[in-house]
């Protein structure tokens, strides 16, 4: 892993997508995917410019099947035709038929080794079985890639992963970074380079560690290959944007990420002006100067640890991280400036115990100006409790939450810090509703319902915005637990690994519901599902009354 204490941006190799190049000394590429029916090609071209007119550069569709995949050579022409030339990609699952055919026409193919290939070995462990039942499959595809040019993004998704994988590791970031490179080895052997690889997952916390998992095991291996980033099934609306930034943002501002895609269950060209800030923010780290060093040995970027304090005043210790929109009164602080060294004086006063250390910096890069603080801290066994401090002229509420998500979020998902203060141009209520929601997508503390809800595709046969907005509407008041909404079988239950019930497209009018990862009832009416839903809740004595 590179320094701690300085920005620079990860070096990968460069990838051919169509005429718009990843990775390398490219720009970070922005994308989203049609939600639409593959087989309607007028209603994919159209929503394939929106996205396009909104600023996307790669633009994927679904292929659940041969005659989607044959369909994507007319979607092409369309959009030739109508003066468009931007990349289109092919999503794949559970079907290298389809892969085989999209890889003729399409600029990119996505393919999950998760269900791709391996089913002849899925129930023991015996990994040379299930290489060579991936190279059956897997060489004609690079071959057929070869001969017409086209790239391959290697996706793996937690909770997706195949039974080979999952006997020997668990569903865990070992075992999706194995899943990678066990791909990524057949693809170096027959030498094809167009790569790009994504390791996504809903939970924030898991991506990024697996993220930075995935490139120390590519470094080892000299494998250098740009990422795609994302947090999968992040929701819609003000949640799903923080969501998205926590994710994305923690890795951006390390320099990671070659393309970003935010997975809203929204209209698909709304996922872009996100992006595009996702982007802008990342953008003003480049030039910035160098931090502190100190304690860097002391940090590991592949796994939560929480930060030892005391406890003062309801802060830190076993306390519940807290949310600061100004500091409370009667409460004894001290304020540290994160990208200057701490003086002497400094901790004398710190080695007294009785304060709580406000963190504040004016530097173009606040993750990384208030880690090199903390693990300075941390070295100096300086215990004290530690408030990260987040303060931006903007007055763009949007743009504000995005910032703050993104400078304060990796922090958060690393285990620093016992609470956040969040100081700007607007009210105190939203800066608070901004601070809760960060600390609930950062995996730290929950205070409402969380809901895992996919941005909906080409296989989702149901309106994902409306069942979202009704599921809502009844369980908002579920504080702490989780709900999968999901358009299709593939997306979950998988996918939804972390929700403790889920709601699962499963055909036509038909909904199949989960309790965990396992199917309770399937392929009930959706005119049903949503009150079954209820009561499967009230049945596993998980509903609370609603209160005002």
């Amino acid at each position: 892993m590179k320094l701690l204490n300085t920005y620079t941006r990860r070096n990968s190799s460069e990838v051919r997508i169509g005429d718009i190049p990843l990775g390398a000394n490219n720009p970070i590429r922005i994308q989203s995917m049609t939600n639409t029916d593959t087989m309607n090609t007028a209603a994919t071209v159209e929503q394939t410019i929106r996205i396009i007119e909104a600023g996307g550069e790669y633009v994927r569709v679904t292929a659940q099947g041969v005659r989607e995949a044959e369909n994507v050579k007319n979607i092409k022409e369309r959009l030739v035709q109508k003066g468009y030339n931007q990349p289109v990609v092919v999503d794949i699952h559970f079907n290298p038929k389809a892969a085989y055919i999209a890889a003729q026409y399409a600029d990119k193919v996505r393919i999950n080794p998760g269900n791709f290939a391996d089913n002849k070995s899925s129930k023991d462990a015996n990994k040379s079985a299930g290489i060579a039942c991936i190279k059956e499959k897997f060489i004609p595809f690079l071959n057929i890639c070869k001969e017409h040019h086209t790239a391959i993004r290697i996706g793996v998704n937690h909770g997706s992963l195949s039974e080979r994988i999952m006997n020997t590791y668990g569903d865990t970031p070992q075992g999706m970074v194995a899943s990678c490179m066990e791909y990524l080895e057949i693809v170096r052997d027959e030498n094809f380079h167009d790569i790009a690889i994504s390791i996504k997952s809903s939970n924030t916390r898991v991506m990024v560690h697996t993220v930075r998992l995935l490139i120390k095991t590519m470094d080892e291996a000299n494998m250098h290959y740009p990422l795609h980033l994302g947090v999968t099934e992040a929701g819609d609306a003000e949640d799903g944007r923080i969501k998205s930034a926590v994710g994305t943002g923690a890795l951006l501002n390390d320099g990671i990420g070659d393309t970003i895609r935010v997975s809203l269950s929204e209209a698909p060209e709304n996922e872009i002006p996100v992006a595009k800030d996702l982007v802008r923010i990342a953008k003003q780290r480049i030039g910035d100067n160098a931090l502190p060093n100190g304690g860097e040995e002391l940090y590991s970027p592949f796994q939560y640890n929480k930060k030892e304090s005391i406890a003062i005043n309801g802060v830190g210790g076993n306390n519940a991280a807290v949310v600061w929109t100004t500091i409370p009164e009667h409460t004894k602080t001290i304020t540290l400036q994160s990208d200057k060294i701490i003086d002497e004086r400094d901790i004398r006063d710190l080695a007294k115990k009785d304060s709580i250390i406000i963190a504040k910096t004016s530097h173009s890069n606040v993750m990384a100006a208030h880690r090199s603080l903390a693990l300075r801290l941390k070295a100096l066994h300086i215990n004290s409790p530690l408030i990260f401090a987040f303060e931006s002229t903007s007055t763009d509420a949007d743009f504000y939450q995005l910032q703050a998500a993104s400078e304060l979020g990796g922090l958060l998902l690393d285990g620093f810090g016992d609470g956040i203060l969040l100081e700007g141009n607007f009210e105190e209520s939203f800066l608070e509703r901004t601070g809760y929601n960060i600390l609930q997508a950062s995996r730290v503390l929950f205070t409402k319902t969380e809901y895992i809800s996919c941005p909906g595709c080409g296989r989702t046969l149901y309106n994902l915005e409306k069942v979202i907005a009704q599921i809502k509407a009844r369980t908002s008041h579920l504080k702490g637990l989780k709900i999968g909404i999901m358009g299709c079988i593939v997306n979950g239950p998988g996918e939804m690994a972390d929700a403790d019930y889920g709601y699962v497209g499963a055909g036509v009018g038909k909904i199949s519901l989960y309790k965990g990862q396992e199917c309770i009832k399937k392929g009930i009416p959706q005119e049903n599902a949503i009150e079954e839903l209820i009561n499967l809740i009230k049945e596993n004595g998980d509903w609370k009354a609603i209160t005002n």
